[in-house]
């Protein structure tokens, strides 16, 4: 049941224009800043060759690029996530989608699933970039596989967070609202560990954006990943909660 639910909800979001307007948007804005990298990397070749060590195409296009595709995620997201459940409620389905036979879990996790497949094959629309200079430059696979990894994990967090709100209300727009917002706290928050002993620590640890850049630098820790993973299981069992809640009550 939840891949029919999954697959119904992917039909409607490849339906959707504004799903596709989103999509769109998105890669014209990727590519013109990788075409922006490549040519700032064309300029610096010149110093690049006597240094030791010298960065690489994949330190120096690759790895900025998916730093701005994660931004462009983190926009992109709540907005697809925004009408899953609170949509439902607006328009009066959500009880009677409560009391079918469907469990809860298969719900949430059906239109998660729908999200995330969409998000990925945005994400291997952007790795598709940087890999296409394998053909006259050197790329470091391992960092980029490392990159493409943590994109992924930033889609699997950011559609868990979105999935929540959406259960929350029944105005899709406060929905995207109250994501973007925790996102952004989220991205933020290492800022106050500046100057700060032992809570800095933690400010540092529920930094999104702290664990992305080290797989960036290919470093991979198994730390990072557990931190993406739990914030969606997290997420997705708060609103599996939520829901059951309103079952009760009904």
């Amino acid at each position: 049941m939840m891949g029919v639910i999954a697959g119904r909800e992917l039909r409607g979001l490849l339906w959707s224009p504004l799903a596709w307007t989103l999509l769109a948007v998105v890669q014209a804005w990727v590519a013109w800043i990788f075409l922006i990298l490549l040519d700032e990397f064309g300029a610096l070749q010149g110093r690049l060759v006597g240094l030791e060590h010298a960065p690489g195409v994949t330190d120096l296009v690759a790895a900025p690029l998916f730093r701005v595709a994660a931004w462009c995620l983190l926009i992109l997201t709540p907005l697809l996530t925004m009408r899953l459940f609170s949509e439902e409620r607006r328009n009066r389905t959500l009880d009677l989608l409560l009391s079918s036979p469907v469990t809860i879990t298969s719900m949430v996790l059906g239109k998660y699933l729908a999200v995330l497949v969409f998000l990925l094959g945005l994400n291997v629309l952007v790795a598709l970039m940087p890999l296409s200079l394998a053909a006259g430059a050197t790329l470091d696979f391992g960092k980029l596989a490392a990159g493409v990894l943590g994109l992924s994990l930033l889609a699997m967090s950011f559609t868990a967070v979105g999935l929540y709100f959406s259960t929350l209300t029944a105005q899709p727009a406060v929905a995207a609202v109250a994501t973007l917002g925790l996102l952004l706290f989220l991205s933020v928050i290492d800022a106050a560990s500046i100057g700060r002993q032992g809570a800095g620590e933690l400010f540092r640890y529920l930094s999104l954006f702290r664990h992305y850049d080290a797989l960036l630098l290919g470093l991979f820790d198994s730390a990072d990943v557990a931190y993406y993973l739990l914030l969606s299981v997290a997420f997705l069992g708060l609103a599996i909660r939520r829901l059951h809640d309103g079952r009760l009550r009904d």
